[in-house]
Protein backbone atom coordinates (compact mmCIF):
# COMPACT_ATOMS: atom_id res chain seq x y z
CA UNK A 1 0.00 0.00 0.00
CA UNK A 2 1.36 3.39 -1.01
CA UNK A 3 1.66 6.17 1.52
CA UNK A 4 0.62 9.58 0.18
CA UNK A 5 1.77 11.77 3.04
CA UNK A 6 5.38 12.25 4.03
CA UNK A 7 6.46 10.43 7.17
CA UNK A 8 7.10 12.72 10.11
CA UNK A 9 9.55 12.02 12.86
CA UNK A 10 8.48 11.00 16.37
CA UNK A 11 4.80 10.32 15.67
CA UNK A 12 1.68 12.39 15.28
CA UNK A 13 1.54 16.16 15.76
CA UNK A 14 -0.60 15.68 18.88
CA UNK A 15 1.96 13.30 20.39
CA UNK A 16 4.81 15.71 19.62
CA UNK A 17 2.82 18.57 21.18
CA UNK A 18 2.23 16.59 24.38
CA UNK A 19 5.92 15.67 24.57
CA UNK A 20 6.90 19.31 23.99
CA UNK A 21 4.53 20.49 26.72
CA UNK A 22 5.89 17.89 29.14
CA UNK A 23 9.48 18.93 28.43
CA UNK A 24 8.55 22.60 28.81
CA UNK A 25 6.83 21.92 32.13
CA UNK A 26 9.86 19.98 33.37
CA UNK A 27 12.26 22.75 32.33
CA UNK A 28 9.99 25.35 33.96
CA UNK A 29 9.86 23.41 37.23
CA UNK A 30 13.64 23.00 37.20
CA UNK A 31 14.08 26.71 36.48
CA UNK A 32 11.77 27.67 39.34
CA UNK A 33 13.56 25.32 41.75
CA UNK A 34 17.18 25.78 40.70
CA UNK A 35 17.46 29.39 39.55
CA UNK A 36 17.77 31.80 42.49
CA UNK A 37 16.01 35.20 42.48
CA UNK A 38 19.44 36.87 42.37
CA UNK A 39 19.75 35.64 38.78
CA UNK A 40 17.10 38.17 37.69
CA UNK A 41 19.29 40.02 35.17
CA UNK A 42 20.52 36.74 33.65
CA UNK A 43 17.00 35.39 33.29
CA UNK A 44 15.84 38.70 31.83
CA UNK A 45 18.70 38.57 29.30
CA UNK A 46 17.80 35.00 28.32
CA UNK A 47 14.14 36.02 28.01
CA UNK A 48 14.99 38.92 25.67
CA UNK A 49 17.36 36.82 23.55
CA UNK A 50 14.80 34.01 23.21
CA UNK A 51 12.06 36.50 22.32
CA UNK A 52 14.22 37.98 19.55
CA UNK A 53 14.88 34.50 18.13
CA UNK A 54 11.19 33.56 18.43
CA UNK A 55 10.10 36.74 16.66
CA UNK A 56 12.65 36.17 13.89
CA UNK A 57 11.01 32.80 13.24
CA UNK A 58 7.49 34.21 13.56
CA UNK A 59 8.23 36.96 11.04
CA UNK A 60 10.21 34.86 8.56
CA UNK A 61 7.99 31.76 8.49
CA UNK A 62 4.94 33.44 6.90
CA UNK A 63 7.27 35.12 4.39
CA UNK A 64 8.44 31.63 3.39
CA UNK A 65 4.76 30.65 3.13
CA UNK A 66 4.22 33.53 0.67
CA UNK A 67 6.97 32.21 -1.61
CA UNK A 68 5.91 28.61 -1.09
CA UNK A 69 2.29 29.36 -2.04
CA UNK A 70 3.53 31.09 -5.20
CA UNK A 71 5.79 28.15 -6.11
CA UNK A 72 2.97 25.64 -6.11
CA UNK A 73 3.07 22.01 -4.97
CA UNK A 74 5.49 19.50 -6.43
CA UNK A 75 8.03 22.00 -7.77
CA UNK A 76 11.71 21.90 -6.81
CA UNK A 77 11.21 25.28 -5.11
CA UNK A 78 8.35 23.83 -3.07
CA UNK A 79 10.57 21.02 -1.82
CA UNK A 80 13.24 23.56 -0.81
CA UNK A 81 10.69 25.66 1.07
CA UNK A 82 9.48 22.56 2.94
CA UNK A 83 12.98 21.98 4.29
CA UNK A 84 13.47 25.66 5.16
CA UNK A 85 10.11 25.90 6.96
CA UNK A 86 10.64 22.71 8.95
CA UNK A 87 14.16 23.69 10.03
CA UNK A 88 13.12 27.22 10.96
CA UNK A 89 10.19 26.00 13.03
CA UNK A 90 11.92 23.09 14.77
CA UNK A 91 15.39 24.58 15.05
CA UNK A 92 14.57 28.15 16.06
CA UNK A 93 10.85 28.78 16.47
CA UNK A 94 9.85 26.01 18.88
CA UNK A 95 12.92 26.08 21.15
CA UNK A 96 12.94 29.88 21.42
CA UNK A 97 9.21 29.96 22.20
CA UNK A 98 9.75 27.45 25.02
CA UNK A 99 12.67 29.41 26.48
CA UNK A 100 10.71 32.67 26.18
CA UNK A 101 7.79 31.16 28.09
CA UNK A 102 9.92 29.55 30.81
CA UNK A 103 12.03 32.66 31.42
CA UNK A 104 8.97 34.91 31.21
CA UNK A 105 7.02 32.87 33.74
CA UNK A 106 10.05 32.83 36.04
CA UNK A 107 10.21 36.64 35.81
CA UNK A 108 6.45 37.02 36.30
CA UNK A 109 6.60 34.83 39.42
CA UNK A 110 9.89 35.85 41.02
CA UNK A 111 10.03 39.53 40.12
CA UNK A 112 6.45 40.72 39.65
CA UNK A 113 4.56 38.08 41.70
CA UNK A 114 2.03 38.02 38.84
CA UNK A 115 0.91 41.52 39.90
CA UNK A 116 -0.08 44.36 37.58
CA UNK A 117 -2.69 44.72 34.90
CA UNK A 118 0.06 45.40 32.34
CA UNK A 119 1.55 41.95 33.10
CA UNK A 120 -1.82 40.24 32.74
CA UNK A 121 -2.41 42.01 29.42
CA UNK A 122 1.08 41.02 28.27
CA UNK A 123 0.42 37.37 29.13
CA UNK A 124 -2.82 37.47 27.12
CA UNK A 125 -0.92 38.86 24.11
CA UNK A 126 1.81 36.23 24.48
CA UNK A 127 -0.91 33.55 24.55
CA UNK A 128 -2.27 35.01 21.30
CA UNK A 129 1.24 34.99 19.83
CA UNK A 130 1.59 31.36 20.90
CA UNK A 131 -1.70 30.61 19.15
CA UNK A 132 -0.33 32.15 15.95
CA UNK A 133 2.77 30.00 16.44
CA UNK A 134 0.51 26.94 16.61
CA UNK A 135 -1.30 28.06 13.46
CA UNK A 136 2.05 28.43 11.69
CA UNK A 137 3.12 24.98 12.93
CA UNK A 138 -0.02 23.42 11.48
CA UNK A 139 0.60 25.33 8.26
CA UNK A 140 4.13 23.92 8.01
CA UNK A 141 2.56 20.44 8.18
CA UNK A 142 -0.02 21.35 5.51
CA UNK A 143 2.67 22.69 3.19
CA UNK A 144 4.80 19.57 3.83
CA UNK A 145 1.85 17.43 2.75
CA UNK A 146 1.10 19.68 -0.27
CA UNK A 147 -2.27 20.59 1.26
CA UNK A 148 -1.96 24.38 1.50
CA UNK A 149 -5.15 26.08 0.36
CA UNK A 150 -4.14 29.64 1.27
CA UNK A 151 -3.00 32.28 -1.20
CA UNK A 152 0.24 34.21 -1.03
CA UNK A 153 -1.86 37.30 -0.26
CA UNK A 154 -3.33 35.55 2.80
CA UNK A 155 0.20 34.86 4.07
CA UNK A 156 1.29 38.45 3.40
CA UNK A 157 -1.46 39.63 5.76
CA UNK A 158 -0.60 37.02 8.41
CA UNK A 159 3.03 38.08 8.19
CA UNK A 160 2.04 41.28 10.04
CA UNK A 161 0.18 39.70 13.00
CA UNK A 162 3.24 38.83 15.12
CA UNK A 163 4.73 42.29 14.55
CA UNK A 164 1.53 44.01 15.69
CA UNK A 165 1.38 41.89 18.85
CA UNK A 166 5.07 42.56 19.51
CA UNK A 167 4.50 46.33 19.38
CA UNK A 168 1.81 46.10 22.06
CA UNK A 169 3.85 43.68 24.17
CA UNK A 170 6.85 46.04 24.14
CA UNK A 171 4.65 49.02 25.06
CA UNK A 172 3.15 47.09 27.96
CA UNK A 173 6.57 46.04 29.29
CA UNK A 174 8.34 49.38 28.88
CA UNK A 175 5.56 51.89 29.62
CA UNK A 176 3.44 49.75 31.99
CA UNK A 177 0.42 51.94 31.18
CA UNK A 178 -1.82 50.29 33.78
Amino acid sequence: MSQTTPKTSSGSPARRAVISLAITALVAVLAFVLVPPEAYLWVKSVHIFALIAWMAAMLYLPRLFVYHAEAGPGTPQSETFKVMERRLLRGIGNPSMIVTWVAGLWLAWNVFQFQGAWLHAKIVLVILLSGIHGFYSASVRRFAEDRNTRSSRFWRVWNEAPAVLLVFIIILVVVKPF
